[in-house]
């Protein structure tokens, strides 16, 4: 999945930490962990331990959001054939259905098709009834692209995820704000969808796999108010926002008796498997923890203090930048970046983006002795390149990007420190 994987592979240990990314990469993929989650024998329909009856049921409706939506879509469109009624997918890359509706759909900051694809589903399925039961596929970017503001216009909404982007928020603060927003978030599907049943697949990017915040939550009860987001907004300093835009989510019971969230992909996917694939080299290695957050730039400095030497040390989470620069990069390009400042020779330091885009083109960056190297013969800064939040630039010059391309599952990020003796 790497594609540059042999101009990257310059040393024996460099080579390591590819075939261990790709290892996690790999155990994340839709067609393989949808073989484990997800089947159908006769008429019952079997998500992890749940199952699912399909002949108490009239129709059998799906509806997908988020970056590889459509992809697993397929595979359950496939899997149920003629029993699938209809369906409705928005995806940033495309796929080739022959029941479901698809929509190009735009991540991250929400556009005019975005909202009138959910325009469209919150018509659509607004007469529900107890013999009708909803698939939801939800991936990662699901907060912008199933989207319905409440009582702001699109114009506001993209100027406030533009805020938002770049506030320093973390995901689970800035999808809260999103929540009380929102027609369809905080809840707001699982009310429409009333008295459906209810089974959504979570494809988590959520530190921590807080179903509440997985695309700001659509079929998950909140307890979230209005004051706890406006907090936020003043903390973060969100302009154009005032009590009156926000939106209470919905707290009766009713309306999630018949709603099962399921976490079928998270980012300890992807860790276990990779931390399988150290060990199986031989070498010592551990997670330290699935929901890692923070400021990118102090990350990979606090796992290189976290780990102690002679040890592969992997973690699952999600940064944020606070951009004061006008440069171009991620967080995980601009992590792994910081490492750079105080990293040991005997150090190797590696943040990737799991679904290969890290705000950039580049899936994140590899950063060593050999990048120290180059970036001292090409006479560049790290510091200059940190400040103006260039790190994509940085790392193009050094020829240490990490190319994938757009991939169709999204954990959040995946951390790398390995220190060798």
């Amino acid at each position: 999945m790497i594609q540059n994987f042999s101009d990257l592979a310059t040393t024996d240990q460099r080579r390591t930490i590819l075939e261990i990314i790709e290892a996690g990469l790999t155990s994340i993929q839709p067609e393989e962990n949808f073989k484990k989650t997800v089947n159908l024998e006769g008429d019952i329909l079997t998500i992890l331990e749940s199952t699912y009856d399909l002949t108490d049921f009239d129709h059998v409706y799906l509806i997908g959001f988020g970056k590889g939506s459509a992809h697993n879509s397929k595979f359950l469109e496939t899997l149920l054939g003629d029993k699938l009624s209809e369906g409705y997918v928005i995806d940033t890359k495309d796929e080739d259905f022959s029941k479901i509706e698809f929509t190009l759909g735009t991540h991250p900051i929400v556009s005019q098709q975005n909202v009138d694809f959910t325009f469209k589903i919150m018509g659509r399925f607004s007469k529900m009834t107890e013999k009708d039961l909803v698939l939801i596929v939800v991936c990662g970017g699901g907060s912008a692209m199933f989207e319905h503001p409440h009582s702001v216009s699109i114009e506001q909404k993209i100027d406030i995820e533009k805020a938002l982007l770049k506030s320093g928020a973390n995901i689970i603060e800035m999808n809260k704000i999103r929540q009380h927003l929102s027609d369809v978030k905080g809840g707001g599907l699982a009310q429409i969808l009333y008295p459906a049943t209810i089974a959504t697949l979570i494809y988590s990017d959520v530190p921590g796999n807080d179903i509440t915040y997985i695309a700001s939550g659509p079929t998950a009860k909140v307890d979230s108010t209005i004051d706890d987001a406006m907090e936020l907004v003043n903390r973060f300093g969100i302009p154009d926002i005032t009590p009156e835009v926000f939106i209470n989510n919905p707290h009766d019971n009713k309306y999630f008796e018949k709603v099962e969230n399921h976490i079928v992909l998270s980012n300890l996917t992807a860790l276990n498997a990779m931390k399988a694939k150290a060990e199986e080299k031989g070498i010592d290695a551990s997670i330290y923890s699935d929901k890692f957050q923070g400021e990118a730039r102090d990350a990979s400095v606090k796992l290189m203090n976290e780990n102690h030497g002679n040890h592969l040390l992997l973690a699952g989470g999600e940064t944020t930048v606070t951009a004061k620069g006008n440069g171009k990069g991620g967080r995980n390009q601009e992590a792994t970046l910081s490492a750079l400042l105080s990293m040991p020779g005997n150090t190797l330091v590696c943040f990737i983006a799991s679904d290969g885009w890290d705000n950039s083109e580049s899936a994140g960056a590899i950063a060593d002795y050999e990048t120290q190297r180059k970036a001292q013969e090409k006479n560049i800064s790290v510091q200059e390149y940190l400040e103006n939040n260039d790190s994509f630039t940085f790392f193009q010059q050094t020829e240490d990007a990490i190319i994938t391309n757009r991939l169709p599952s999204n954990v959040a990020d995946l951390m790398i420190v390995w220190k060798w003796d």
